[in-house]
C-alpha cells in the first residue's frame, strides 16, 4: 500500500473541514489542535486559542480515558486538528477518533490554507503542551 492509498483511507472516515468552518467550530468551543513542529509555527504564526500539541504526544494528551489528558473536553467535543498543509492532520484525526473522539477531523489544507483564508493568526512560538 502506498501512502496515498494509506491517506485516503484515513479521510474516507473523516468529515474534513475547510478553514471558514473550522474556525465557526472554534468560535462555538471546538478544540481546534495545532500538531505543527515549534520552528513551523515560529516562522508562520497560530490560530489563537489553538491548543500546541505536537503529535509525538498527541494520543497522550486527547485520550478521553488516558491519565495524562489535559482538561477542557469530552468524547463529544469537536476536535480539528491542523498540520502545515492537511497531510499529517488527516493521519492524527484517524488516530484520535479511534481512541474514541468521535468527532475529531483535522483543517483541509491546514495552517496555511487558514492563513491564507484572511482568519486571525497571532505571532507563533508559544511552547508546545508536554
Amino acid at each position: 500500500m502506498t501512502v496515498d492509498e494509506l491517506l485516503a483511507e484515513a479521510r474516507a472516515g473523516l468529515d474534513r473541514v475547510d478553514p471558514h468552518r473550522a474556525d465557526a467550530l472554534r468560535r462555538s468551543g471546538a478544540l481546534l489542535v495545532d500538531i505543527r513542529p515549534h520552528a513551523f509555527r515560529l516562522a508562520e504564526g497560530e490560530i489563537p486559542g489553538a491548543v500546541i500539541i505536537e503529535r509525538n504526544v498527541l494520543e497522550w494528551r486527547l485520550d478521553p480515558a488516558g491519565e495524562h489528558r489535559i482538561a477542557g473536553f469530552t468524547e463529544d467535543t469537536p476536535v480539528v486538528v491542523l498540520c502545515n498543509e492537511g497531510y499529517a492532520s488527516s493521519f492524527a484525526a484517524r488516530d484520535l477518533r479511534r481512541l474514541g473522539l468521535r468527532r475529531a477531523t483535522d483543517l483541509v489544507g491546514g495552517f496555511r490554507a487558514w492563513h491564507a483564508a484572511g482568519l486571525p493568526t497571532v505571532p507563533g512560538g508559544r511552547p508546545a503542551i508536554p
